[in-house]
């Protein structure tokens, strides 16, 4: 390999570790917020009967804390394996836009490339990736991965916490750790507020889960998604809110 090879690998191992330096940065703070959530999936599932290799698998393995929640809920419950897909598809549905959002970006990328950044697709990785898409205008697959791989780490670590003290800690489901989920939804939610039309967005959809999950529980997070995107499309602007 030549001098000027060596050079030009040099600076791409460089650049390549400043971003997955400034991934770590800007995931490291809402994976934190979401510790209280993932020590309650752990500790749920214990408590519904899973093995402690069986609950902590479910995290490995299906990375979707909303999902988890949902699926071990109703597994409690003696629900039926249909009523876990069916809440679980409905909980996900959201990373079919997320999905769609990054599609340019990666469709002539590798299967390996394109199934890692599906499996570690999450809400705050989606959120920290967009806003380095929107500050530096290019997708970086390091970066997604990135942000994805320490968010993973932290979830799984944070479960077995919960698993732990699952088995020790009675009753732990009722110390309202699920406020983390809210929590990080708002913290993920208030910064991509920068117009009227996504603010009105927000608005619309929010108020319409409240209301909706009155009539229709089972539907109210499709219906108020739609209803959001409606307003924002009808409303749409380019002006920003301080201006």
């Amino acid at each position: 390999m030549s001098t000027s090879h060596i050079v030009i690998a040099r600076k791409i191992f460089i650049s390549d570790l400043k971003t997955i330096n400034q991934a770590t940065i800007d995931i490291f703070p809402l994976a934190l917020a979401t510790v209280p959530w993932g020590v309650l999936c752990g500790s749920l599932a214990i408590n519904v009967g899973l093995s402690p290799l069986q609950a902590q698998l479910m995290s490995l393995l299906v990375f979707a804390g909303a999902a988890q929640l949902a699926a071990l809920t109703i597994i409690g419950a003696v629900g039926s394996l249909s009523s876990i897909f069916s809440s679980t598809f409905v909980i996900s549905s959201r990373h079919l836009l997320y999905s769609a959002v990054f599609r340019e970006h990666v469709r002539k990328s590798s299967l390996g490339l394109r199934c890692s950044i599906a499996f570690f697709l999450t809400d705050e990785m989606f959120a920290v990736t967009c806003a380095y898409m929107e500050k530096h205008k290019i997708f970086s697959p390091i970066y997604a991965i990135s942000s994805g791989v320490v968010f993973y780490l932290i979830w799984n670590i944070s479960t077995f916490v919960g698993i732990i003290a699952g088995q020790h800690i009675p009753n732990i489901e009722h110390l309202g750790l699920e406020f983390a989920i809210a929590a990080t939804f708002i913290a993920i939610v208030f910064p991509a507020i920068k117009n009227k039309s996504t603010l009105i967005s927000v608005i619309s959809s929010g108020l319409s889960a409240i209301v909706l999950s009155i009539f229709l529980k089972e539907y109210a997070l499709i219906a108020a998604t739609f209803i959001g995107m409606l307003c924002g499309y009808l409303t749409n602007d380019k002006e920003c809110i301080d201006e």
